[in-house]
């Protein structure tokens, strides 16, 4: 039985080695909380050992960001600073991998002013479009992944003690990411190597629409563009290094025509969005377009998200998880998006990823628009599998075949 350290130094390899793949003489940005100081240390440690010329670490803090939204005045949240955005452009251009640590306390802005997460979330995506270009493109490797902090641990865990809380979810996360095993490196490759093959299939079989149904009340049809492509596991960037961007990964996605998307889809998970919940929504699709939503908890929080901008009001993902995951069979609701989106199918709102269309890369933003692709300065994942999520695709003459039943895998 491998010993806590072990996992860990064997957990910052795998990110280094599996999902940025550092190259020598290759930077590498790291966006982390305080609280994992210990552990981007090993990251960078195995960085500079594989030949990265440089790591270079934007820290954050839960009570820092908490205290900044108390007390700073509206300006500060409308104006985000240039010279940081000018920062990651740089590193992006000299060809980093960026690492983001995500590990936010799900309500740590609960009951601060929504206009001023409104005004920072517009923003800075504003300020970093021209950044995200480069990930967005897979111009550049990059990794999501999580460790606990005492707040998020605590959300998760709230019967426990602060102690035992971060205990579990340091043990539900080396178990999704696979770091319970003694050659995670090598299960990591038979995994990836089995979602290829779910996206081989979905590719060859180019389907045309696709028509959610649940007991909840979804009812939603979604049509794909001409040409769309499906992707899952891990990909290329632009100099032909393998990269995977999530971890842990249990999807495979596409995206949906802007203007093809009707019917009903309720949410199955809570929504971690801007430091607050969104719970029990509803959103209702026609042409492509949100023109009503409900929510139970979050309500002005969702209004926000969709006034972003108008693509923010449609649809930029699709994405296929099967309802027997390992994440979602751990039985645990992680309010953490990396991971409750890999328990479930999802959909989301907002830009959709070029490289999910053929030629997309290299499309411009007219041309990508003609294709029917959604751009916005956002892109907010919300899950909506169920146990009983019924996906049936239909092809371009008209055949229609059952790819998901009772929420898994029918094919």
């Amino acid at each position: 039985m491998n010993s806590f350290n072990e996992k860990l130094d064997k957990y910052a390899r795998l990110c280094v080695e599996v999902g940025i793949n550092v190259q020598k003489g290759q930077p590498l940005v790291i966006n982390a909380p305080v609280e994992g100081v210990e552990f981007v240390r090993l990251v960078a440690k195995r960085a500079y050992e594989l030949g990265a010329k440089q790591v270079h670490v934007n820290w954050n803090d839960g009570v820092l960001t908490r205290l900044k939204y108390e007390n700073a005045p509206m300006e500060v949240f409308e104006k985000f600073p240039k010279w940081y955005a000018d920062g990651l452009e740089e590193f992006a251009e000299d060809g980093a991998g960026f690492l983001s640590i995500y590990s936010e306390d799900p309500e740590l802005l609960k009951g601060v002013d929504p206009k001023k997460i409104a005004a920072h979330n517009k923003s800075s995506s504003m300020a970093l479009k021209e950044y995200r270009k480069y990930i967005m493109n897979d111009i550049n490797a990059w990794c999501v992944v999580s460790i606990p902090t005492k707040d998020w641990a605590k959300r998760v865990f709230p019967n426990v003690s602060e102690e035992e809380a971060m205990e579990k979810l340091w043990d539900a996360i080396f178990k999704a990411t696979r770091m319970d095993l003694d050659d995670p490196v090598k299960a990591w490759q038979e995994h990836l190597d089995n979602l290829e093959k779910r996206v081989k299939y979905l590719n060859e079989m180019k389907f045309k629409k696709l028509y959610y149904k649940s007991s909840n009340g979804t009812d939603l049809e979604v049509e794909l563009p001409e040409g769309h492509i499906w992707g899952g596991g891990g990909g290329k960037n632009s100099k032909g290094v393998y990269f995977v961007a999530n971890m842990p990964t249990e999807e495979v996605f596409t995206m949906p025509l802007k203007t093809g998307v009707n019917g009903v889809v309720y949410s199955t998970k809570p929504l971690n969005y801007g430091g607050n919940l969104i719970d029990n929504f509803k959103l209702t699709f026609k042409d492509g377009k949100v023109i009503e939503f409900e929510a139970e908890k979050g309500y002005e929080v969702l209004k926000d998200l969709l006034d972003l901008d108008e693509g923010a009001k449609h649809l930029g993902e699709v994405a296929l998880v099967p309802y027997n995951s390992p994440i979602s069979q751990a039985n645990i609701i992680f309010l953490n998006t990396l991971f409750d989106e890999n328990a479930s199918c999802h959909f989301a709102l907002g830009k959709a990823y070029p490289t999910n269309i053929e030629g997309g890369e290299n499309m411009t933003e007219e041309e990508l628009e003609k294709a029917g692709v959604n751009d916005s300065l956002t892109h907010v994942d919300f899950m909506v599998g169920s146990k009983d999520l019924s996906i049936i695709g239909e092809t371009s003459d008209g055949k229609k075949i059952q790819i998901f039943e009772n929420g898994n895998w029918a094919i």
